[in-house]
């Protein structure tokens, strides 16, 4: 038990010791952040897609810094709502966006 404790306690003393970004979110439990100056794509993108629905040609805003890929809107027209689905590159820029009716 206590060798056991031992090795625990020098994987914090490392991990503490580490002073980059992604170790210290990890100790302390902290989501990732949209940092600008790190050169890494844009947090948002304007992009155009067409209503399942009517048909008709809108542009929705899709946060590149959400956790959640998927969201719904309503259909500026129509008013029917739309499910969003954002799918992301590993670094998190965005490849493709589709689109979903709810019924």
């Amino acid at each position: 038990m206590k060798r056991r404790k031992a090795i625990e306690l020098e994987q914090l003393r490392r991990r503490i010791a580490r002073l980059d970004s992604s170790s210290i979110d990890q100790l302390y439990g902290l989501e990732p952040v949209y940092e600008p100056a790190s050169g890494h794509g844009r947090p948002e993108e304007f992009v155009a897609v067409q209503c399942p629905y009517c048909g008709e040609r809108l542009e929705t805003r899709v946060d590149l810094t959400a956790e959640e890929p998927s969201y719904i809107e309503d259909c500026e027209v129509c008013c029917r709502p739309i499910e969003f689905v954002s799918e992301r590159e590993t670094d998190g820029a965005l490849s493709a966006l589709k689109v979903r009716r709810l019924d």
